[in-house]
């Protein structure tokens, strides 16, 4: 927590006054977040709540994006960027820099001909639900990736068998100097959920998408949807899918399902007893809870059937 006597700093360029608390573009002392999230310490048998960042920023437009950057660097620390903190686990002892929190404000959308111009911080979803709205395919099995647009062309996002990688023509990017610039996609190398985009903020992307009946698109969508929902354990806090599905005719799940995985618990850390691949917080996990989890479920796929299984999840923090 911060103390009495710590200042927020304002980066929206905002004139005098103090900044309104939780306001865009207000850099101030972040509270915890992460896949795991502890109860209060006063809680029984609870572990001790994690630290939260040093700076917490909400851009309201571009110009606050080249602030947050700026105050990161005037002070020698390290920057993330985050969207909907999903595919994302933050250790105990918080992130030592600044949190840049992409959403209102850098979240535009709009339909030139067939092509979407959509802004980083627009959830995936929503990016999903009004281009088929509009008649146009391409990202509709979109509809239950938990992120937002920039985060999804930045890891390659993607569901049922379509991917960021398939409709993305250009990105408009930042880089740490508050430099921006255009990549065509012919310049950005794509594998399964990444990209080579390094260290860059992902501003805009340009999609090119296909004329489709609403109808259609709306039918899929509802399919989809049900699935997810009936076979995701979205009712407690998870940070999203574990692991990469590997290569072969068995996913990440399989193969932890196969070894007996489902239920197993550390803490309040517990493989999902209904998708294998995604590891759940009953009410008193840690962060390190959840990292001893997918210690124990690694070794054990690896010594049980030969296959290394890779982090989809991003650690990160101290």
């Amino acid at each position: 927590m911060a103390r009495k006597n710590d200042r927020r700093k304002t980066v929206a360029g905002r004139k005098g006054g103090k900044p309104r608390a939780g306001g865009a573009g207000v850099a101030k002392r972040a509270a915890p977040s992460g896949g795991a999230k502890a109860k209060p310490a006063t809680a029984p048998a609870a572990p001790p709540p994690p630290k939260p960042a040093r700076f917490f920023v909400m851009p309201a437009e571009t110009e606050d994006v080249v602030k947050a950057l700026e105050l990161a660097a005037s002070r020698g620390l390290p920057w993330l960027l985050l969207g909907l903190g999903s595919n994302l686990l933050v250790k105990d002892g918080g992130f030592p820099g600044v949190v840049i929190r992409l959403g209102k404000g850098i979240d535009k959308f709009e339909m030139k001909g067939a092509t979407a111009i959509v802004g980083a911080g627009l959830p995936t979803p929503l990016l999903a639900r009004r281009t088929a709205e509009a008649g146009f395919a391409g990202v509709e099995r979109f509809i239950g990736i938990p992120g937002t647009v920039g985060g999804g062309v930045f890891m390659n996002a993607g569901a049922h068998g379509a991917e960021f990688a398939e409709v993305l023509t250009e990105c408009t990017v930042m880089d740490a100097r508050g430099k921006i610039r255009q990549i065509p996609r012919k310049q950005i190398s794509f594998k399964y959920r990444a990209s080579n985009l390094g260290n860059v903020v992902v501003l805009e992307a340009k999609l090119a998408l296909i004329e489709e009946p609403p109808a259609k698109l709306k039918e899929v969508q509802g399919r989809l949807f049900r699935w997810r929902k009936a076979g995701t354990p979205f009712d407690l806090p998870c940070c999203g899918s574990v692991f990469k599905n590997p290569s072969g005719t068995r996913t990440a799940g399989m193969l932890i399902d196969e070894c007996g995985l489902k239920g197993f618990t550390i803490g309040g850390a517990q493989v999902s007893p209904l998708h294998a691949n995604y590891i759940v917080n009953t009410g008193t996990a840690s962060a390190s809870d959840v990292l001893k989890v997918i210690e124990h479920v690694r070794k054990t796929v690896a010594k049980r059937t030969g296959v290394e299984l890779e982090l989809e999840v991003k650690v990160i923090g101290a």
